[in-house]
């Protein structure tokens, strides 16, 4: 079911600091996701979404965006997909994400997208405006495998489609990065494939990757998970419920060799494992203020 709302408010603060993506502010256009990724977090009761296969569009989002950022005295990066994806398939017809980064570029703030779709290039007009202040994209990337794409995230376009959108992105000059996130136990934990998705990030010409080596098995969420896991992977299910129980957090195996030897890959060809982050002109000007008084007391 598509269904449009009206929303009180759009962009929400995030707690600092952001080490993982170097968020200020982040905002959703819509509730539900069509991508239906069988491992989605989002399911989880505590996000409150009563069918996360429903898909609400916030009708307002736009004038929503233009006052909020209207009166936003602190520039800062301003994140889309948090709780779903900016460029599933009903953004072609609504088109509220180019809408928005319209509107960004406009007040000029940077934005950092994470995606799963290759429809993120039909705005890279206004990605390379949004550029002259900074603009990332991250793309989720956790298998080569089309096939094993298509049952753990059945409504994504196909991975090797995504690798595709990064290089035209790293191209255009545009921050360009895989979220390798979540490594799904058991499916895609091996040495091998994270080599490989390495290797295949280093010949598209990515910047990053930034990891998680595992999963969040949430109530609801584990519930979802483990009835797709018994149709697609029989058996796997009671792997989970053996190795996992009840815990939150779902590690891979071996996961502080499989940490290492990706640290050393990346560093082998030269891939970073942070992803790099907007300055405000005034921190970068301090920064050089700094660099010169350090090197007057020096030649003093």
């Amino acid at each position: 079911m598509i269904k449009e709302i009206r929303a009180k408010t759009l962009l929400n603060s995030v707690r600092q600091p952001d080490d993982w993506f170097g968020l200020k502010y982040n905002m959703n256009l819509y509730r539900g996701c069509q991508h239906q990724c069988i491992y989605c977090d989002s399911r989880s009761a505590c996000y409150q979404i009563a069918n996360f296969s429903d898909v609400l569009v916030k009708a307002n989002a736009i004038d929503l965006l233009r006052n909020e950022l209207s009166r936003k005295r602190v520039k800062g990066t301003i994140g889309f997909g948090s709780m779903n994806d900016p460029y599933m398939p009903i953004e072609v017809q609504y088109n509220l994400t180019r809408q928005a980064l319209q509107v960004i570029a406009e007040f000029r703030f940077p934005v950092h997208i994470i995606t799963k779709s290759n429809l993120v290039l039909r705005d890279l007009d206004i990605l390379c405006e949004i550029n002259q202040v900074f603009a990332a994209v991250s793309i989720t990337i956790t298998t080569l495998d089309d096939a094993l794409g298509k049952k753990i995230e059945p409504g994504a376009p196909r991975v090797s489609e995504r690798f595709k959108a990064l290089q035209v992105l790293a191209t255009n000059g545009i921050t360009a990065g895989i979220t390798l996130m979540p490594v799904l136990p058991f499916l895609e934990d091996d040495l091998e494939s994270i080599h490989q998705i390495v290797f295949q990030a280093h010949q598209t010409g990515v910047g990053y990757i930034i990891p998680s080596f595992g999963m969040s098995l949430r109530d609801r969420q584990r519930e979802y998970y483990y009835q797709k896991l018994d149709r697609f992977f029989p058996g796997l299910s009671q792997q989970y419920q053996r190795a996992y129980g009840d815990q939150y957090r779902a590690a891979v195996r071996n996961s502080n060799l499989l940490e290492m030897k990706f640290k050393d890959w990346c560093r082998e060809f030269g891939i970073a494992t942070r992803m790099p982050r907007y300055s405000r002109p005034q921190d970068r000007q301090m920064h050089l203020f700094t660099e010169h008084s350090n090197h007057s007391t020096v030649a003093s």
